[in-house]
């Protein structure tokens, strides 16, 4: 694990807080105003709460914002005995919630953070005011996926055939700028050592990259399929059609078509804001965080 004061050159100066209410030592971070307005931003593969480290300053300046690494990545641990499944994230995610007494949530996800916050916000309503989705997708639409695999899950079934995937995978300690790229990674230009090493330091060993592996593998195999079925005849979708919601959709995205997330996302909130950003990938929050964070501010100021 990450040792806890590590702030990879300043970059990331935030507080190391954990819960252990799911099982394992789970890190997050908690900025802004105790009474604040309640942000929790979720992040996804191969990332950490460090994605959000442009976001984080900016926004605790009016409201309590809460980032917490999933099982498995970032400072959080890396349980061996545990399954990695989309399941078992939004059960520590709920797990999570509760332990700090977190109400009046708004979500602000991207890649897997958005599959969380759909089977989450389904399931508790109750708990979330409004709905920020970047780059992801509920997963809740009931047309046909497009008939073409994107780069991402392309490559992870020829890997995954091959029986190479988690090798390669398994090296996430020294690959994990070229797996961003192969998933949509744009901004070069935010690449420096203190980079490097806050995105490789999740990953010292193959153990520690089970997370990584086993997301992707959740889609390759239709794991997912089950739990999100669940949530749609058992949970309250008209509940979760009825929140504030927006998408950012940065365009070059190769984990997930862009076109997909906006029919995804407009089955559920038809009259909901869509913002385009050409020329940014799937990591927006690397590629374009100051836009992004004036879309959250703008969005929360107009949804009250």
């Amino acid at each position: 694990m990450i040792p806890p004061n590590e702030t990879f050159d300043g970059t990331w100066p935030f507080a190391a807080k954990f819960s252990t209410a799911a099982g394992f030592r789970q890190h997050y971070v908690d900025e802004g105003p105790a009474d604040g307005e309640l942000i929790v931003c979720l992040h996804g593969e191969p990332t950490w709460g460090y994605l959000y480290r442009n976001f984080i300053g900016p926004l605790s300046a009016d409201y309590r914002v809460v980032v917490p690494d999933h099982m498995g990545f970032g400072k959080s641990e890396t349980p061996q005995d545990r399954a990695y499944t989309l399941q078992t994230h939004v059960e520590n995610l709920e797990k999570f919630i509760d332990d700090l007494g977190l109400t009046d949530i708004t979500f602000v996800c991207q890649d897997w953070g958005g599959p969380m916050v759909g089977a989450y916000t389904i399931r508790h309503p109750q708990r979330v005011k409004r709905l920020i989705l970047m780059n992801t997708l509920f997963g809740y639409a009931q047309g046909k996926p497009p008939a073409e695999k994107t780069r991402w899950f392309r490559w992870i079934e020829k890997h995954e055939e091959a029986g190479t995937l988690r090798g390669i995978l398994g090296e996430l300690g020294s690959t994990v700028l070229s797996v961003m790229k192969i998933i949509g990674f744009q901004n070069s230009a935010a690449v420096d050592e203190a980079w490097i090493r806050a995105y490789s330091a999740p990953f010292p060993d193959r153990a520690s990259c089970i997370g990584g592996i086993e997301f992707p593998l959740d889609v390759h195999y239709s794991r997912i399929r089950n739990y999100v079925m669940e949530g749609l005849q058992n949970g309250d979708l008209d509940a979760l059609k009825a929140k504030p919601a927006m998408l950012a959709s940065g365009e070059e995205d190769f984990a997930i078509h862009p076109e997909q997330a906006r029919a995804d996302f407009r089955s559920l909130f038809p009259d909901a804001p869509i913002i385009s950003l050409p020329g940014v990938g799937h990591f927006c929050q690397e590629d374009a965080p100051e836009t992004l964070v004036a879309l959250i501010q703008e969005f929360m100021q107009a949804n009250p």
